[in-house]
Protein backbone atom coordinates (compact mmCIF):
# COMPACT_ATOMS: atom_id res chain seq x y z
CA UNK A 1 0.00 0.00 0.00
CA UNK A 2 2.93 2.30 0.63
CA UNK A 3 3.95 1.91 -3.02
CA UNK A 4 0.54 3.12 -4.13
CA UNK A 5 0.83 6.27 -2.03
CA UNK A 6 4.37 6.85 -3.29
CA UNK A 7 3.18 6.49 -6.90
CA UNK A 8 0.31 8.92 -6.36
CA UNK A 9 2.70 11.36 -4.73
CA UNK A 10 5.05 11.17 -7.71
CA UNK A 11 2.19 11.85 -10.10
CA UNK A 12 1.28 14.97 -8.14
CA UNK A 13 4.92 16.10 -8.05
CA UNK A 14 5.31 15.68 -11.81
CA UNK A 15 2.07 17.49 -12.58
CA UNK A 16 2.94 20.21 -10.09
CA UNK A 17 6.30 20.77 -11.76
CA UNK A 18 4.62 21.23 -15.15
CA UNK A 19 2.13 23.76 -13.79
CA UNK A 20 4.82 25.59 -11.80
CA UNK A 21 7.34 25.85 -14.64
CA UNK A 22 5.03 26.21 -17.66
CA UNK A 23 1.69 27.64 -16.50
CA UNK A 24 0.77 29.35 -19.78
CA UNK A 25 1.67 26.31 -21.86
CA UNK A 26 -0.49 24.14 -19.60
CA UNK A 27 -3.44 26.53 -19.93
CA UNK A 28 -3.09 26.54 -23.72
CA UNK A 29 -2.87 22.75 -23.82
CA UNK A 30 -5.96 22.36 -21.65
CA UNK A 31 -7.90 24.70 -23.95
CA UNK A 32 -7.04 22.50 -26.96
CA UNK A 33 -8.15 19.20 -25.39
CA UNK A 34 -11.90 19.69 -26.05
CA UNK A 35 -11.14 20.25 -29.74
CA UNK A 36 -9.25 16.96 -30.09
CA UNK A 37 -11.01 13.89 -31.45
CA UNK A 38 -12.03 11.33 -28.84
CA UNK A 39 -10.08 8.65 -30.68
CA UNK A 40 -6.84 10.65 -30.30
CA UNK A 41 -7.44 11.15 -26.59
CA UNK A 42 -8.21 7.46 -26.15
CA UNK A 43 -5.06 6.48 -28.07
CA UNK A 44 -2.90 8.79 -25.94
CA UNK A 45 -4.50 7.35 -22.81
CA UNK A 46 -3.76 3.77 -23.87
CA UNK A 47 -0.18 4.71 -24.80
CA UNK A 48 0.33 6.36 -21.40
CA UNK A 49 -1.14 3.33 -19.69
CA UNK A 50 1.17 0.98 -21.60
CA UNK A 51 4.31 3.03 -20.96
CA UNK A 52 3.43 3.40 -17.27
CA UNK A 53 2.78 -0.33 -16.96
CA UNK A 54 6.13 -1.12 -18.62
CA UNK A 55 7.99 1.26 -16.30
CA UNK A 56 6.41 -0.29 -13.21
CA UNK A 57 7.14 -3.80 -14.52
CA UNK A 58 10.75 -2.87 -15.30
CA UNK A 59 11.32 -1.29 -11.88
CA UNK A 60 9.74 -4.21 -10.05
CA UNK A 61 11.67 -6.96 -11.87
Amino acid sequence: MNDLWAALGLVLVLEGVLYALFPLAMINMLKKIPQMPVSSLRFMGFCSLAVGWMIVWWVRH
